[in-house]
């Protein structure tokens, strides 16, 4: 073992275990795009402003993947509820929290499906190629519609959008989820109005991600696009926030027993 990869290590552990919160963080950025005169919006209603052409003025397009912590989601959907605000939670399918998903949902911001079947059929199927897996994409797309409609009739509403998900197996194969929701027949059939990486949502925007410890951000600190564009874009993921260390062992030890058995 390398020192990068002793460094690697180093930095999980602490992130995964020793981090302290960085939620009054979230909440202090949040603050400073209000008073930056940013609306703070959701994916699907900014998508929707896109479609029908009634966008007028600066936006904050306020995205959460729900990957591994689904109590953290809580923590900053409370701080959005304090400050008036608005976001997007996608959930995966061992994340997903029926209850805190409709109460996000009545509180008018969004909850939809974070999917991964593309992963999961190779997983499931030992499938290390790229075009063996997309051999089988209709039967993957059958799978996704299966889940997705099991999880509208659980919620009780339509799901406008959704989001691909990465694993570990997408970076192997060089095949991403996305390849599922890239179908118009699927989408008309589900009535998805749009996926989060699509081309025409993230166009124009400026756009950021937040990063593991102890970069927090790639490829650029969401602060420093404040107030230099008119539609800025923030995808944060709960587990960067809030440490959880009984989650984060049963997801290291998870992602270690697929690596091994794929």
């Amino acid at each position: 073992m390398n020192m990068k990869q002793l460094v690697k290590i180093k930095n999980r552990i602490y992130a995964n275990y020793f981090m302290p919160s960085r939620l009054e963080e979230y909440k202090s950025i949040l603050k400073n795009v209000i008073e930056s005169g940013y609306t703070i919006i959701t994916v699907r209603d900014y998508y929707k402003g896109l479609l029908n052409n009634t966008l007028n003025g600066k936006y904050f397009i306020n995205r959460h993947d729900i990957d591994t912590i689904p109590t953290s989601a809580k923590e900053m959907f409370e701080i959005e509820k304090s400050l008036g605000v608005k976001g997007t939670y996608y959930f995966r399918l061992s994340t997903i929290d029926i209850e805190l998903m409709k109460e996000i949902r009545t509180y008018g911001s969004e909850a939809s499906y974070h999917f991964e079947e593309l992963a999961q059929y190779a997983k499931d199927n030992h499938i290390k190629s790229k075009d063996k897996v997309l051999e089988d994409i209709e039967k993957i797309r059958e799978i996704f519609i299966k889940n997705f409609l099991e999880l509208e009739r659980k919620l009780g509403y339509k799901m406008e959008t959704v989001c691909s998900h990465g694993d570990f197996v997408n970076r192997q194969l060089k095949c991403i989820n996305y390849e599922i929701t890239n179908s118009k027949e699927l989408r008309q059939k589900l009535g998805i109005l749009c996926e989060a990486y699509d081309k025409d949502l993230k166009e124009h925007t400026l756009y950021t991600a937040d990063a593991p410890y102890p970069k927090f951000w790639n490829p650029i600190d969401v602060r420093e696009l404040i107030g230099k564009g008119d539609v800025i874009y923030m995808l944060t993921h709960a587990k960067h926030w809030k440490k959880n260390i009984i989650r984060n062992t049963m997801e290291d030890l998870k992602r270690f027993y697929e690596g091994y058995t794929w």
